[in-house]
């Protein structure tokens, strides 16, 4: 009570101005923070307000200067153009089985050995997690060469198996990681209880860590997905047949550079809006658990 009253009494004799100023330093400071953020945000968004804004014009007004943000007329037959003027339903239809195989391959293998390395001691845990953590230091470019020269001498050129099967063992190391940081956030207790009633690993995986990670595990498929639409260097080097081109290739094919004749920009940001879509859609749907899964795997180390 002699504390409180004491705490009172101070705050009584402080000057009314001294906390009107911090108030206003306080609400100065958050102006300054909200204008970065707006400028930052403006400076992110103005490619994509480009790319829609080019999507729509005439070919003739695409690199106009000054820049026309607001296409006149408007050109919504440039969509029906674009997909049509390439077989993209085709590409998306094979990109599509590379990302549903990526997601199993992933989210099953990645998931499983990040409990392994989460919750069974065994000898090594640590080494063989850091060698594991080592590998992403790894450029994708150092062991680029090695790997089609595998995959070659094994017969797999000009079809999906190497763009699929290597995710069957493992998932990645970054995903193992993050799969991995998202079980140690678990308490012990949980696998302990399930052990007393004699559930084997597999099941206290299965039944027990698996329903309660499904934030990480929509993290990680986001990131699946977004790196399986996106990839251009796998296909590239392993696909041929232009009926087995995915989006990422079919894209580029509209570039003079591929011996297709001038690039129809107007066509081509067309295209890329479509298919930069499913990607934007998918994590503004998701976006919830995402966030939740990327903030929960940073609690624990």
């Amino acid at each position: 009570m002699i504390a409180e009253e004491n705490q009172r009494s101070t705050m009584s004799s402080t000057p009314r101005s001294f906390w009107e100023n911090t108030t206003n330093r306080r609400s100065m400071g958050r102006l300054v923070i909200y204008a970065i953020l707006i400028v930052g945000a403006i400076i992110m968004i103005a490619p994509f307000a480009f790319l829609i804004s080019s999507s729509l014009k005439v070919e003739t007004q695409v690199f106009e200067y000054p820049i026309r943000w607001i296409p006149d007329p408007v050109r919504w037959m440039n969509y029906v153009e674009s997909l049509t003027y390439k077989p993209f339903h085709i590409y998306f239809k094979n990109t599509m089985i590379i990302a549903l195989l990526n997601q199993i391959a992933i989210l099953g293998t990645a998931s499983f050995c990040a409990y392994g390395f989460a919750r069974i001691e065994f000898p090594g845990r640590d080494f063989w997690f850091g060698v594991a953590l080592a590998t992403m230091m790894l450029p994708y470019f150092v062991t680029m060469v090695p790997q089609f020269i595998i995959f070659s001498r094994l017969g797999w050129m000009d079809s999906y198996l190497p763009l699929t099967v290597p995710y069957f063992f493992g998932g990645g190391a970054f995903n193992i990681f993050l799969f991995r940081q998202f079980f140690r956030t678990f308490p012990e207790e949980l696998a302990d209880a399930a052990r007393i009633d004699g559930c084997t690993e597999f099941g206290i995986y299965w039944r027990i860590f698996v329903p309660l990670a499904v934030p990480a595990f929509i993290t990680v498929a986001i990131f699946t997905f977004m790196f399986s639409w996106n990839d251009f260097i796998g296909p590239l080097l392993y696909i041929n047949t232009p009926d087995k081109f995915t989006v990422a290739i079919g894209l580029a094919t509209y570039r003079s550079a591929l011996g297709v004749g001038r690039t129809r920009w107007d066509l081509l940001m067309a295209a890329s809006v479509a298919m930069t879509a499913p990607i934007v859609l998918l994590f503004f749907i998701l976006q919830r658990y995402f966030i939740k899964g990327v903030v929960m795997t940073g609690i624990k180390g």
